[in-house]
């Protein structure tokens, strides 16, 4: 099976870009949704998570307190590797399982931080979203609801545009001047051409 990794800064248009390959019937696996549902469901990430990060971090529904973990981690980079150390392993581990439930001609594996957790070596193309900072910045403060300083912090925990690129099979500058779905579908065809 194909792997396509897919990434991009926060804000970028990661979403819209997943949206295409699901309509053209590409199954897509959203690592931050999946590890979301992990952190929620594996009783095992759940106590490696209170035990490093204490018990307040999960409401009382047993949810997890996004916000409260969200300002510990982007506070503390040791903190955020932390995390990164118990949930990542969990994630690829549910990924592979899945891949191997797919009947497609690839797959897409989206994650926002694919170059710094180094799972992009694990997929057989790499897509880079870009999208000019002050826009990244307007997207994610109106979809969060979030102050500008916050998106700031967050947009500065990931590498920056021209680091990926180095990594990039391809591309995507999402400025609303070049069109997407053209590339998108370039991209499709030789995937499914070539691969």
């Amino acid at each position: 099976m194909i792997k396509v990794g897919l990434t991009g800064g926060i804000g970028s248009g990661k979403s819209t870009i997943c949206q295409f390959f699901r309509i053209i019937g590409i199954p897509v696996f959203e690592a931050d949704v999946e590890a979301k549902r992990i952190i929620n469901s594996s009783s095992i990430v759940r106590s490696k998570l209170m035990l490093n990060f204490g018990n307040d971090i999960y409401l009382s529904n047993q949810s997890l307190d996004r916000k409260k973990l969200a300002n510990i981690v982007f506070n503390s980079a040791p903190s955020l590797e932390k995390l990164n150390a118990i949930v990542h392993p969990e994630v690829r581990k549910y990924f592979f399982e899945w891949v191997g439930k797919q009947q497609a001609p690839y797959v897409l594996h989206e994650a926002a931080i694919l170059f710094e957790s180094g799972f992009y070596e694990m997929m057989d193309f790499n897509i880079l979203v870009t999208a000019p900072e002050e826009e990244r910045i307007l997207r994610v403060k109106t979809r969060d609801n979030i102050s500008e300083e916050e998106v700031r912090q967050r947009i500065g925990k990931q590498w920056i545009d021209e680091e990926k690129m180095k990594f990039s099979d391809l591309v995507l500058q999402n400025d609303n001047k070049d069109l997407l779905i053209p590339q998108l579908i370039e991209f499709d065809k030789k995937i499914r051409k070539d691969g």
